[in-house]
This record gives C-alpha cells, sequence and structure tokens, in this order.
C-alpha cells in the first residue's frame, strides 16, 4: 500500500478519541505531512526504534512500540531462554518515555514474562548493568539518546547486557513485522502485575549496587588527588543529576557543582538548543558557571547519560572543547599508566574500537602493550566483541568510539557517562596534585606520540528524498574509486559493504591515503538522518596537521557536491 493508503487505514482503524487519531485527521490535507509519516514503518534497526514522536508508521507511538515489544516478547518466548529471568525497563526524560515503558511492561507480563521496571528516569548505563545483575534475559530502555527534543526512541539489550545485534536483532525484527499494528495484544494492568509480581519494581538498591560498580573503577587512591578539584556538571536535563552527583559524593570530590538551570529532567530541553554534548552550544551555561567557579573542567551527559563529553580550562578564564577521539586518548594514557604504576595493568589487556575512531587512541595502546580490536561503529559492535576478546585470551581494559562514548569496565555493556565522567574528575584531581591541567596532560602526550589532527562533517538530509541524496553519494564514492583527493594519493579503499576481514557488512568505506598518516572514513547514521564522514591525519606539528585535514576535507566535498 502506497502512503495515502496506509494513512486511511489507521484513520479507520484509530477510535476518534485517540489522540493519533485527532493527530492525523488535522493533516487530512497535507500530502507532503502524510508521505514523510507513513512512506516506511519506522526501521527496528541499530539497536531499536528511533525517530519523531506522533501518529503514523515512520514515527514513535503506542502501536509502533507495542508492535515492537510484542514482537520482542514472542521472540523471547521461542528462543529457548528462561523468560522467568525477565526483562529490565528503564527511560529517560522524553516525551512518552515512562508511557511507553508502562506499556511494555504490561504487554510483556502479558506475555507471561516478568518485567523489572523503575519507578523514575535512570540512565542507560545502570539498565546495562542491572540486566547483568538480575540475569535478566532482556532489556529495553526507551531514550533517544542525544536526538532532538521531538524524538524518541527504544534500546533493546540482550541478555549479555549489550544492544541487540546478529541473529537477535533479525529474530526479533522477523516477529515484529509479522505483527499488525492493529492487532490486539494482551496487557496486564500495571497496578495488577505489580500485585501479582509479574511486573516488579527495582529502586534504591539496583541504584547503590551500579554506583559501587562506578565507584570500584578507580585508579588512584584518595592520597593521589587533591579532592578540592573544581569541576562544573551538566546533565543537559536527563537522566544524570542524581548517579552523577551521588558518585562524586562516594568519591568525596568537594567542588563537583552542578548547572542549576539543567539539574533537573525537561523533555523540551529549553536550557539547550540541542541536547547533544557534542555540540559546544551544549556547554554555554556550565562554561559561566566554570569562570565563576574557577572550574578545570566541565562535564556534560546527555539525556540518558551515555556520552560524556567535557571542556577543559584554557588557563585564560575560558575553556576548550575535546572532541570523542581526544577524551578518549586522555582516559586511556590516564588509566595505562595508572594501571601499569600499580601492577594492575594485565599482561594481555585489549582495547575495543570501532573503525572510525581516530588513531590517538591506539597509538598510546600499542605504547602500552595493549592490544587493539576494530570492530564497527555503535556499541552494540565494542561491546559484542567482548567474548571474542575473551576467547582470545585477553582481558578487557577499555572501549570506546570518536561519539564521545566509552565504556570503562565491562560490567556494563555500552556507553558508560557516569563513570567516564568520575574517571574525568579522578584525572583532573590526579594531575591537580602534581601542578599540571588537562591541557598540560594533553599537550605532553600530542609531544610524545604527534599531533592528530581531525575533523568530522555531518551533512543531514531529511526524509525520503534525503535518503534516496545518501544513497547516491555512498554510491558515487563506491563506484568512483577516486584515485585522489587533492594532494593526497589513494592507497587503499575498505569498503565494508559486503564485510571486511572479520568485520560484518556496513554500509561504510575508508580511504587510506599512500602518506599512511592520511585518512578518512565515510557512512550514514544508523539513527539520524544524516551522511557522516570522519577526516584523520598525525604529523608533527598542529599547524601541519590542521592543513592537511583541511585540504582533505576540501577534495572530498567536491565530489559530494558533484552528486544531486
Amino acid at each position: 500500500m502506497g502512503a495515502q493508503e496506509v494513512y486511511e487505514s489507521w484513520l479507520k482503524n484509530l477510535d476518534k478519541a485517540n489522540p493519533l487519531y485527532k493527530e492525523l485527521e488535522a493533516i487530512k490535507d497535507n500530502e507532503a505531512e502524510i508521505t514523510e509519516r507513513f512512506y516506511r514503518e519506522i526501521e527496528f534497526g541499530t539497536a531499536g526504534l528511533r525517530g519523531i514522536c506522533g501518529a503514523g508508521t515512520n514515527r514513535m507511538n503506542e502501536l509502533t512500540v507495542g508492535r515492537a515489544t510484542q514482537g520482542i516478547a514472542n521472540y523471547i518466548n521461542k528462543s529457548g531462554e528462561d523468560a522467568s529471568r525477565g526483562v529490565a525497563i528503564a527511560y529517560d526524560c522524553r516525551h512518552f518515555s515512562k508511557e511507553f515503558s508502562e506499556l511494555a511492561a504490561e504487554i510483556l507480563a502479558g506475555s507471561g514474562i516478568k518485567a523489572y521496571i523503575f519507578p523514575s528516569l535512570r540512565p542507560t548505563p545502570e539498565l546495562s548493568y542491572a540486566v547483568r545483575k538480575l540475569n535478566a534475559v532482556a532489556g529495553i530502555n526507551m531514550t533517544a539518546s542525544h536526538n532532538p527534543k521531538e524524538y524518541n526512541g527504544y534500546k533493546v539489550y540482550w541478555a549479555d547486557g549489550a544492544q541487540i545485534s546478529g541473529k537477535v536483532s533479525d529474530g526479533m525484527l522477523a516477529e515484529i513485522q509479522a505483527l499488525d499494528m492493529f492487532d490486539e495484544f494482551k496487557r496486564v494492568p500495571l497496578k495488577d502485575a505489580v500485585a501479582n509480581g509479574t511486573i516488579v519494581m527495582l529502586g534504591e538498591e539496583m541504584d547503590r549496587d551500579y554506583l559501587d560498580y562506578v565507584k570500584g573503577l578507580a585508579i588512584r587512591d584518595d592520597s593521589e588527588l587533591d579532592l578540592g578539584v573544581s569541576v562544573v556538571y551538566t546533565p543537559l536535563n536527563g537522566a544524570g543529576s542524581i548517579p552523577m552527583m551521588q558518585a562524586a559524593a562516594d568519591r568525596g570530590f568537594k567542588n563537583f557543582t552542578i548547572v542549576p538551570e539543567q539539574k533537573d529532567p525537561d523533555p523540551d530541553f529549553k536550557s539547550v538548543p540541542f541536547p547533544n554534548p557534542e555540540n559546544p552550544q551544549a556547554f554555554e551555561i556550565a562554561e559561566k558557571l566554570g569562570a565563576a567557579s574557577g572550574a578545570e573542567v566541565l562535564i556534560a551527559t546527555d539525556p540518558d547519560s551515555d556520552r560524556m563529553a567535557i571542556e577543559i580550562s584554557d588557563g585564560k578564564g575560558g575553556f576548550t572543547p575535546l572532541n570523542g577521539n581526544q577524551t578518549g586518548g586522555l582516559i586511556i594514557a590516564y588509566m595505562a599508566e595508572g594501571l601499569k604504576a600499580t601492577g594492575k595493568l594485565p599482561a594481555k589487556a585489549a582495547m575495543i574500537t570501532s573503525i572510525v575512531t581516530g588513531d590517538f587512541g591506539r597509538t598510546i595502546c600499542k605504547d602500552y602493550g595493549i592490544r587493539v580490536y576494530d570492530t564497527l561503529t555503535g556499541f552494540k559492535n565494542i561491546c559484542g566483541k567482548i567474548p571474542q576478546m575473551e576467547a582470545d585470551g585477553y582481558s578487557y581494559f577499555f572501549g570506546y568510539e570518536e561519539s564521545i562514548g566509552c565504556a570503562p569496565g565491562e560490567a556494563v555493556r555500552d556507553k558508560d557517562g557516569i563513570a567516564a565522567g568520575m574517571l574525568i574528575t579522578e584525572m583532573a584531581a590526579y594531575y591537580r596534585k602534581q601542578g599540571k591541567t588537562l591541557t598540560d596532560v594533553l599537550n605532553e602526550l600530542y609531544k610524545r606520540y604527534g599531533f592528530f589532527g581531525e575533523s568530522q562533517v555531518s551533512i543531514v538530509l531529511q526524509g525520503k528524498e534525503g535518503q534516496e541524496r545518501i544513497g547516491r553519494i555512498m554510491d558515487a564514492f563506491r563506484a568512483g574509486k577516486p584515485k585522489s583527493f587533492g594532494e593526497f594519493n589513494v592507497g587503499e579503499i575498505r569498503d565494508f559493504i559486503n564485510g571486511w576481514s572479520d568485520i560484518p557488512a556496513q554500509n561504510a568505506i575508508i580511504f587510506k591515503m599512500t602518506d599512511g598518516e592520511t585518512w578518512f572514513a565515510m557512512r550514514p547514521s544508523g539513527t539520524e538522518p544524516k551522511i557522516k564522514f570522519y577526516y584523520y591525519t598525525v604529523s608533527g606539528s598542529a599547524d601541519e596537521s590542521g592543513r592537511r585535514i583541511k585540504e582533505l576535507s576540501a577534495a572530498v566535498q567536491k565530489l559530494i557536491d558533484s552528486v544531486e
């Protein structure tokens, strides 16, 4: 059926009192809007669903969420796993997150599957931790991560605490697609399910377990730290406020201050134009508080607290934003040095990162004898690599990717902004006691390993037409096999469309230049309507690295612009 036919079927099947019906009725003469809402079903992609909230097959609503949950329940009941182990469910501050989480719990209960649910919002890393702690068969988190306020999402985890992938993801998708959105799914009302034990409320005990885990990731003893180091933190009106502040108190940090305007949950994110800590605009209020309080580092987490970004003092009253490669490099160097000094660095340690992450962290790991595993983007792939790493006889050291996400410990099989924030705070306290700032430390690393230049360009292309142009851009680079970009000659092209080496298939391409130091990667985003380009080089000076990146990105942009 075409978009218009599907639209009309929704009007026919929805109760006229349903807000979704009223929303659709209001667009009856808007062909473009009907097309955008109904030209496809919202994709069960990277780790579940993610999209704009509203009525339509290409939207997050009670029908798309209900259908996904019933499909997941059917998969669990057919998987051979013990369904009595249950499913852990969490949610963040987004519009409808609580309602969607309760809907999911009720449908699971109606399918004979126990659901563990939190009474209020919790960070994504705690959900991953809870899946493993409870020995649950799966986990669900209602969150759109760092997307704009109009979005919500549905992350799915398997028993290992990592986001679903492979045969589990494919199996769930098949079960979901076998259902109609207007099927009557059996639900047990929340109150009744709690009374009969089919839905179990989680709370302080799980919170404490998770925070104890975070505290246990400390690298240095308190005696080596200046616990008075000044740090400003913003949860960007998301789920990080309570756990991050409690984690700081547990460690004894005395000047760990939260941004008041961004302390409490707000689904409209009125204090920030875009709730993504990768965007320096997210730090505007934190910078003012940091300047007034003499902060050495500013920390921000996204609404579900899996991503974390920092800005460090420039020594002049201002702050310098660091990207995920720089932040990851700092943490890797701090952990490796500290663990080696205390004799706790495993003889066979391994770090896991993505194919589009820069070489800064890899270079530091090589210096410390830490093996590096590469995998596809996304923490379902990074943490999903842990079983292979362990089978090879290696111990987990760290996992991260360039998009400001890292997993400092293996008990959380996803990005953990809370644990990462505590490591950054500890690092700042450690070096402050030595009379150094994080700027000093970063510059020392560059002098030791080289100046790593980089740039990331994201081209947003909305809707059906945008998705089609993204496909044409990928085709142009793939089919054209360019031999050079400006002054740089292409030495190797790695096309991951059918897999590469032991890395599974993904729509991504890497171009390695003949100088052995310069490369770029490109791929469509799995969660947002954009295509991403990642540019990297390393040289003996910051100026030369910057020049190379500028030249390379300009040459690549010419080919992009030629694709209509």
